[in-house]
């Protein structure tokens, strides 16, 4: 006995199309022709009304949200559907929640579930029941082929095999391997940032330097073409992922953040993102391939980030500031171990005052702790003046030599930057000449992109001519002179107006350490 019947024939029969993922929905079109043609197959069985919801196509059905199957179901509850049409009535659902709702109001309201193998009630024992195998067993196998992937993509990454995305500054030389790339200027570039923020030990003042000499880096853009680099200027969360990823210091790691599933409107919803401590990490293989800076490097350049974030840690230093208190954020309190604070009074509002108050804020207690910071700060200065007093001269000759630094990497930067922008020039020429100069649709784009590239390498040779007009000024011999007395007298260096707070702090934080606390305090309680 059929189980269609002229109630369902009266109603539609709803086409459900869906395929998991957009690579699914680009590359495998047998299958979505194999879908649309259900269409045909639900008017043979003597529907005459069909319609197709294709809403879910590259929407994956584990659970996550899809408007199509919401669509469908709404139908379904409004009596409209008199079938649910698909190539496998398990592909309807791959969880359990939507799996059985579908079940429920099929059988509620009648509609019959089709396909290729047969057509199914849900309102009889036997269908409802064998629906039911159907769709546990897809679940239990989606969930071990994702289990085998996920198993398969560690073991390769436990061997340093596995490169799902490649940092800008190396290619892929093969499928699992990786090496720096070739490209001149994007070593440079990268090795630039690196130095910069070992001069300036702040990501703040890299960032800032990198956008005030207009240095432009490499980005990774897609396109039709596939994967190419483009030049522009640096945002901060650029030069944050390269001091922060690990690749540049020849390291492999996999793991580095995680995901948190929660349920949002009934449905889970999968929020990726969440970066991991370093012990967390699945895996960490270093001297893996070659880097821009060692591991030790590295390391040092994290302590240096997680110390300048001010709020992030309880230990945490925070960034130099512009108040005079030199030793802010690095006292603790003796009391309850807190950060002390700096409170500034006085005429000007320069006179600093350490202080802690967590006890008080927390506990409602009394005030942990709170003193002058004039005689601290006297007291630091003198320490600090003490031990770098044998290395003043060289620090002034090594100043002598810094000096035209920046001029000649901002230069070299420039000259890189228009060898390669006389290489596309050159290359958009070749393209316009190899054309046929009479097939105008073509050799018209073919010109202005070459006009555009000598537009951008003629803008190029303007700024480094500009620059090699204003070549950094060498010093005077009274400079030169001045200089070597200020390093022979390192205190009326650390006294004079020309040495900000910003400019002792960072001093002090290079040098800070326990003996030096220590001998600054002996000398306090003297």
């Amino acid at each position: 006995m059929s189980k269609i019947t002229p109630e369902h024939l009266a109603r539609q029969a709803a086409v459900y199309i869906r395929q998991s993922t957009a690579d699914q929905v680009i590359n495998n079109k047998e299958s979505q022709r194999r879908q649309y043609g259900l269409a045909d197959r639900a008017r043979q069985l003597g529907w005459s009304e069909v319609i197709v919801i294709d809403d879910d196509l590259g929407r994956s059905g584990g659970g996550t949200a899809r408007p199509g199957f919401e669509k469908l179901l709404t139908a379904i509850c409004e009596g409209r559907v008199g079938a649910v049409v698909s190539i496998e009535a398990s592909g309807l659902a791959r969880n359990g929640r939507d799996w059985h709702t579908l079940l429920e109001f099929c059988g509620l309201v009648g509609t019959l579930i089709v396909d290729e193998d047969g057509v199914y009630d849900p309102r009889h024992p036997n269908d409802r029941l064998l629906l039911g195998m159907k769709g546990t067993m897809s679940e239990m196998e989606l969930s071990i082929f994702r289990q085998r992937s996920l198993e398969a993509l560690k073991q390769k990454a436990r061997r340093g095999e596995l490169f799902l995305n490649v940092a800008i500054g190396y290619i892929k030389v093969s499928h699992d391997q990786i090496e720096k790339d070739p490209d001149r200027r994007i070593q440079e570039a990268l090795t630039l940032v690196f130095a910069k923020f070992a001069e300036m030990q702040t990501l703040r003042q890299v960032h800032l330097w990198l956008r005030q000499e207009r240095i432009a880096l490499p980005a990774v853009s897609r396109g039709p073409e596939g994967r190419h680099v483009e030049w522009k200027l640096p945002v901060y969360n650029t030069i944050r992922h390269i001091l922060t990823n690990p690749i540049y210091a020849g390291t492999y790691a996999f793991g580095r953040s995680g995901s948190r599933v929660t349920i949002e409107a009934g449905r889970k919803r999968i929020v990726r993102g969440f970066r991991r401590e370093r012990s967390n990490w699945e895996v960490l293989i270093k001297d893996h391939h070659e880097g821009y800076i060692t591991w030790a490097e590295f390391e040092r350049n994290q302590r240096l980030i997680a110390d300048n974030a001010n709020g992030k840690s309880f230990m945490s230093r925070g960034s130099v500031r512009c108040g005079e208190a030199l030793l802010a954020g690095l006292l603790r309190c003796g009391h309850c171990g807190r950060k002390l604070h700096v409170a500034y009074s006085g005429t000007h509002s320069n006179v600093g005052r350490y202080h802690c108050r967590g006890s008080q804020i927390n506990h409602g207690g009394e005030p942990c702790i709170s003193f002058g910071g004039l005689r601290v700060d006297a007291a630091i200065s003198t320490e600090v003046i003490a031990r770098l007093q044998p290395l003043g001269v060289q620090a002034a000759l090594s100043a002598m030599e810094d000096r035209g630094r920046e001029h000649a990497e901002k230069l070299s930067q420039l000259e890189l930057a228009l060898e390669q922008a006389r290489y596309e020039a050159t290359r958009a020429r070749r393209r316009y000449e190899a054309v046929d100069p009479d097939n105008r649709l073509v050799a018209g784009e073919l010109e202005r992109r070459w006009n555009e590239r000598l537009l951008a390498a003629r803008a190029l040779e303007e700024e480094r001519g500009a620059l090699l007009a204003k070549p950094e000024s060498p010093l005077s011999e009274a400079d030169r002179e001045r200089l070597l007395a200020l390093g022979s007298d390192l205190e009326r260096a650390w006294n004079s107006p020309g040495a900000t707070p910003a400019t002792r702090k960072r001093i002090i934080r290079t040098l800070a350490t326990k003996s030096l606390y220590a001998s600054a305090m002996r000398q306090l309680s003297l």
